[in-house]
């Protein structure tokens, strides 16, 4: 079994569309996309669990929290919990993104560039299955997270 071939096994057990694209891409490019498919896929549970426990957050939200309110008017004026499912599934991923993008580019705009030069910086690196540093950053993870969304129903309710 050839590493393309192992590689490509590991992204079709984490559900992986293009696993041997991904595969191909981590050995001839010495690229950690292993790493990146596996944390933008954790992301993207977060992400779709707005939709697919929708009627959990809304029912806890009812009964108290900042939006208590707001869901409750909303509940009243007929959203579904599908609806509001869908609005926080999305509010989640641009959420996401923004972090990603932050996470690859933390200058923001709002310092003088004297004063952002200064600044320290952070990544976020792949560790080996024995949780030891490779070397490897899982940088601009923001680009891949369309490519990772689940397809199909994001399992929101109606």
């Amino acid at each position: 079994m050839t590493d393309i071939d192992k590689l490509t096994g590991l992204f079709e057990a984490l559900g992986a569309d293009d696993a041997s694209g991904w595969a191909e891409s981590e050995a001839e490019e010495n690229i950690p996309q292993l790493a990146r498919y596996r944390f933008l896929r954790m992301v993207w549970q977060d992400i779709d669990a707005w939709s697919s426990a929708a009627p959990d957050w809304i029912a806890a939200y009812r009964k108290e929290g900042l939006a208590s309110g707001a869901v409750e008017r909303a509940v009243r004026l007929g959203l579904t919990p599908g609806e509001l499912g869908e609005i926080a599934r999305e509010v989640a991923k641009e959420t996401a993104f923004g972090l990603l993008y932050g996470l690859a580019d933390p200058a923001d705009g709002d310092l003088p560039p004297e004063a952002e030069a200064q600044l320290p910086g952070w990544c976020l690196a792949e560790l080996s299955p024995e949780g030891k540093p490779t070397g490897r950053i899982l940088d601009a993870l923001y680009e891949d997270l369309d490519e990772v969304e689940p397809q199909g129903p994001a399992g929101g309710v109606a």
